[in-house]
């Protein structure tokens, strides 16, 4: 569809009108005059003067001229100036305007029509899976997410709350997660016992973790550039089924897997280099007072070092690790009140200076204390802009933690001034000041003051991440990182950015065996899930219209296969990773037969669904490690995928998203035919689902 209006009728020096309107592109030439409407209702309107405007194929025909009106018959005349402009929009857009017009406008007093009109009433749609079954507003199928859908707004809220300042009791009162989410020895066992490496070789991979850590072992600067293209995509059907290699051995060839080459032949995930050690955990390398990791950021304000820090801690706890977030804003709210002006941040305020570290400080002993009731990676997050606060913190850390210092550094103007105007409006510190330009003139005199005594990183281990909102042009250097974890969030934050996008997750349609109740398998569609793959095609044509680069992720079943064949114009990409869990011995039997047959696995998988392994199959907890490599291809890709898979699969990617705990994993609702569309950008995680069918 095309849009076509008269944008910004402007008198000098007074006010400026928009006037937009919706035609096909191949509309027939429409004509037509503005009119000036008084303000009085009982004043007639007053026609523009001159003869008869034309707009053709979204453009006016002939000179674009001034709007003459003339008021009190000939005696005064106004003057408008006329812009027009054409834009293109998506089916998408479209509904979004007529859903906003429906719900803000009334229907023009000029003529008593409405002075839009689009599928104002749906037509009945039949069941054949054409066009006509999915109308132009897409809004049509949206239906409620689940309360539980990611939270909007400021995202240190959603950081741990000062249990120094208010807790009352033994019980830590916020985020609480699953102790128990890492998978057991026996859980790694099984793992190496389907490896396709040679015991030999298998037990030195496990063992020498000193040359094993998942991605680096550096004791000086490495330099990383992300890589935007995502390998194998130019066939129409690309196996990625996660391997299995052996780590490198060498300090070079440990660059080469950070750079996503692994001197192979076969096509795999760039991730899976990351993640192949994850059958072998972190359990294995030292005590578990070494694998404490407090991850400190540091940067200036508007950074995006509390965003880097929610998309972390996200990660990190979907992976199984005991995470938690300490915001040392929110304890200065809490302490001091959230609305200091720049001055309580300057270098030579002393009772500034001392009320900011002693809620910093504050915040380090509760993350202390915390890791000593059983949590693991602490994300401290303040700008702790100076070396002499970042000694602090790491005195107040040894014989508890392992500090990295993780600094976010931007030098893009641009994006700087967007991420202040995000800041204004969302951040606590500016909720009282009715103001907006007062607050971001507070907010850029803060930001001179910690500019003044800014003292890059340069000691322990770190990382910088150097310009990494930009994409291609982005760096991320590391300095004396070692060891597993510290190696996967290495991995992660090189794959991370911040460019909008649209992650559509669903189902496949209805198969045979849902049909029959059975789990596993791999039979075909039945004759809904057929039409639902239709009704899906039809959907993605029209939500994807201009996303040309966009992908299709399926797993290697034929269901998934089978609902994605109707899409076309777009690569199709099969991952093993996809398929559904693995039910082992009760693959292609019902729950009833299992209970009858099986009763002890039966009650064990009703008692804990989580980490409850089939015989001889899978748990969800092998699940979620299984899609390690999904989740950063996921985070790597630029432009929209739709992801075709089954229902364990879908509750653990979506639980990433979502920040669900791994205890609430197994009952995510997950229903057919329903897309859920997760859109990802520099505010967070939103969330929309359709239903295409009952």
């Amino acid at each position: 569809m095309g849009t076509s209006g008269s944008k910004s009728m402007e008198r000098e020096l007074a006010s400026m009108w928009e006037l937009s309107f919706v035609v096909p592109p191949d509309h027939e030439t429409l004509d037509f005059k503005f009119l000036l409407k008084p303000k009085d209702a009982e004043t007639p309107c007053i026609i523009e003067e001159g003869p008869t405007r034309l707009l053709t194929g979204g453009m006016l025909e002939g000179d674009v001229r001034v709007a003459l009106f003339k008021l009190n018959g000939d005696d005064e005349v106004l003057e408008f100036r006329v812009f027009n402009k054409a834009d293109l929009v998506s089916p998408l857009e479209l509904a979004a305007s007529w859903r906003v017009y429906k719900e803000n406008l009334q229907p023009s007093r000029v003529r008593g029509i409405p002075d839009i009109s689009i599928n104002v009433a749906p037509t009945n749609a039949t069941e054949e899976g054409s066009a006509a079954t999915l109308e132009l507003d897409l809004e049509h199928y949206v239906v409620p997410s689940p309360p539980t859908a990611p939270p909007n707004g400021y995202a240190a809220n959603l950081a741990a709350t000062p249990a120094s300042m208010i807790q009352t009791g033994a019980l830590w009162t916020n985020d609480v997660l699953l102790s128990d989410g890492i998978q057991s020895p026996s859980s790694v066992s099984a793992k190496l016992e389907d490896c396709s490496n040679d015991k030999k070789n298998i037990e030195a991979w496990a063992t020498d973790s000193s040359k094993n850590s998942g991605l680096i072992e550096s004791k000086s600067v490495g330099t990383f550039t992300p890589l935007q293209k995502l390998d194998g995509q130019k066939g129409l059907f690309v196996d990625r089924g996660v391997g299995s290699p052996m780590l490198p051995k060498s300090a070079s060839a440990c660059f080469l897997a950070s750079g996503f080459s692994f001197g192979s032949a076969k096509t795999m995930p760039e991730a899976a280099g990351a993640v192949a050690a994850a059958a072998v955990a972190d359990r294995l390398h030292g005590s578990k007072e070494d694998r404490k990791l407090a991850i400190v950021l540091v940067g200036l304000p508007a950074r995006g070092k509390t965003f880097t820090a929610v998309k972390l801690t996200r990660y990190l706890r979907w992976l199984g690790h005991e995470t938690r977030h300490f915001n040392v804003g929110k304890y200065r709210r809490l302490k001091h009140g959230a609305n200091q002006p720049a001055d309580f941040f300057r270098d030579d305020n002393p009772e500034g200076i001392e009320s900011r570290n002693e809620v910093a400080a504050l915040a380090m002993e509760d993350m202390i204390d915390w890791m000593h009731g059983g949590g693991q990676v602490g994300i401290f997050d303040a700008t702790n802009s100076t070396r002499k606060r970042r000694y602090m913190l790491m005195k107040m850390a040894e014989g508890n933690c392992k500090i990295i210092f993780l600094e976010t550094i931007c030098t893009d103007p641009n994006i700087i001034e967007r991420n202040i105007r995000l800041k204004i409006q969302q951040s606590p510190d500016y909720a009282d000041q009715p103001d907006y330009e007062a607050g971001l003139e507070d907010f850029k005199e803060r930001l001179i003051n910690y500019e003044k005594v800014y003292e890059p990183v340069g000691e322990g281990s770190y990382i910088k991440m150097i310009d990494m909102v930009k994409g291609q042009d982005g760096q991320l250097q590391v300095n004396n990182i070692s060891g597993y974890l510290p190696g996967r969030i290495v991995f992660f934050l090189v794959n991370s950015h911040l460019t909008p996008r649209p992650i559509l997750l669903t189902r496949h349609g209805e198969s045979l065996h849902n049909v029959r109740g059975r789990i596993g398998g791999d039979t075909v569609l039945s004759e809904t899930g057929e039409l639902y793959a239709k009704k899906l095609a039809n959907f993605i044509e029209k939500r994807l219209k201009y996303e040309k680069t966009a992908t299709i992720w399926t797993s290697t079943l034929q269901r998934t296969i089978l609902t994605a064949s109707p899409i076309v114009g777009f690569p199709k990409i099969q991952w093993r990773a996809l398929d559904e869990i693995n039910s082992g011995v009760c693959d292609g039997m019902t729950y009833e037969e299992i209970k009858k047959n099986m009763p002890e696995e039966f009650e064990s998988r009703k008692k804990d669904k989580l980490r409850y392994r089939y015989p001889r199959g899978e748990s969800y907890l092998d699940v979620i490690q299984r899609l390690g490599p999904v989740i950063i291809e996921l985070e790597r890709q630029r432009a929209p995928v739709v992801v075709i898979s089954h229902q364990a699969v879908l509750r653990a990617l979506y639980s990433y998203f979502a920040d669900r705990p791994l205890r609430e994993v197994p009952e995510i609702e997950m229903p057919l035919h329903t897309i859920i569309e997760i859109q990802m950008g520099v505010l967070g995680v939103e969330e929309k689902r359709y239903k295409l069918m009952d």
